[in-house]
């Protein structure tokens, strides 16, 4: 999913090739995941990629300051609870420094990101759901097979787009799942 996220974001910014890769050191899990997704990435598509890491409100500024100095051509913000949290900081701060940014999750565009490509929440609580009621049935959670969500979704913020100076091709647009207006 990441080397999927990161093609949509050259999509919309062809000329990237230094992305700032934002991650909560503190979520281990997270972060090395992201951070093998993006190095196996970016191997094939030719990026060049920038670690920054953030595990407080303080040193997302701090990370945004350090992206302002060093004008990446995007920035690519890992899948991340605390991330999630701060969506409506993150999504101002990249705007206001005209980053390009690709999220994990909807909320991000919502709040005005420019882009996101993850798992549909509502599916995920769908397979919660499954899950637990199994559980409540009997079934012994070790039993249980892992499940990995198979519903994704891509959203474009168009204003978002406009005010980065970002034409968005029309290929990419027919692919959203959702685009806002």
């Amino acid at each position: 999913m990441t080397a999927k996220r990161l093609g949509l974001l050259r999509g919309l910014v062809p000329k990237a090739v230094r992305v700032a890769v934002l991650v909560n050191p503190a979520n281990i899990s997270i972060a090395e995941t992201t951070l093998r997704g993006v190095q196996e990435a970016t191997r094939t598509i030719g990026l060049q990629i920038q670690i920054l890491n953030a595990t407080t409100i303080g040193e997302i500024d701090a990370a945004f300051a350090t992206l302002a100095r060093e004008r990446p051509d995007a920035l690519f913000v890992a899948p991340d609870l605390f991330f999630l949290g701060r969506r409506v900081q993150l999504a101002n701060l990249a705007a206001g420094d005209r980053i390009p940014a690709a999220y994990a999750q909807r909320e991000f565009v919502t709040a005005g990101g420019l882009m996101s490509y993850g798992a549909e929440i509502t599916d995920s609580f769908r397979q919660v759901g499954i899950y637990t009621g199994n559980i409540l049935k009997g079934a012994k959670p070790a039993d249980l097979p892992v499940v990995q969500s198979t519903r994704f979704e891509f959203v474009i913020n168009l204003q978002t787009a406009k005010l980065l100076g970002i034409e968005v091709p029309p290929g990419l647009l027919a692919t959203a799942d959702e685009v806002i207006e």
